[in-house]
Formats: structure tokens, sequence, C-alpha cells
């Protein structure tokens, strides 16, 4: 059976969607972008602070549901210019240091609220040996 996921320490959706969803030790994280959940607003900066954003925002809702950054397996990086991958690529790799989940990155017409980057991810919980 899924479990939705829901923390005040991410954005709230701003659709009819959940921040995420869990199933079969499978956590499915919907498109994040650089909301400040405290002020509701999008983080001053360009990309590099947008994503770093995002990924606090990612984190917080993998926290929620009992997971850790080490738990994801795959990410989608949706930028607004891909000229920024740079800029994005070295925020995200001080999230990821060590065993880094499979990953995409697009560069889209447009995303919600105008911003630069959202990124989506899933996360996987390892059954103990037995």
């Amino acid at each position: 059976m899924k479990k939705i996921i829901k923390t005040p320490k991410a954005p709230a959706a701003i659709g009819p969607y959940s921040q995420a969803v869990e199933i079969n030790g499978m956590l499915f994280i919907s498109g994040q972008i650089p909301v400040d959940p405290a002020t509701g607003q999008i983080v001053e900066g360009g990309t590099g602070e947008q994503t770093n954003q995002v990924l606090k925002n990612i984190g917080a809702v993998l926290e929620a549901a009992g997971y850790h950054f080490e738990n994801v397996v795959k990410c989608t990086c949706m930028m607004k210019d891909m000229s920024d991958f740079q800029a994005m690529n070295e925020v995200y790799g001080s999230f990821f240091k060590e065993n880094p989940p499979a990953r995409a990155a697009y560069q889209v017409a447009r995303l919600p609220k105008d911003v630069n980057i959202e990124i989506e991810a899933i996360a996987v919980k390892q059954k103990e040996a037995l």
C-alpha cells in the first residue's frame, strides 16, 4: 500500500500531487523547485543557489520518509538553460560525494514559477541480508 509523505520542511505541493510517495521500499520524490519552505519564496541567486535549495528540499523529504541521500538511486534534473550545467553539477556533486545515483539532465522550455532548475528523485531502502 502506498504511503504519502508530507513535511513542512519542504515546500508544499503547488498542485494536485504529493511531495513524495513510498511503496515497497521505494520513495518517489516529486520534482522540487528552489522554494524556501520557511518563506514560500524562490531563493535569490543563480542556478547554483537554486540547485542548493532544491537539494535541501529533497533532503527534507528524504528525512521525513526515513531515507538518506545514500538511498537515492536516480535523479532527473530539468534545467531552464543547459549553459548552467556546470553550476548545477558543482552543487549537485556536493550532495552526492560517493556512489552518486544515476541521473538524466534536460533543458526544458519552462519550469514552474520560472525557476532555473527542478529535480525529481527516486530512493530505495535496501533490505537487510538474511
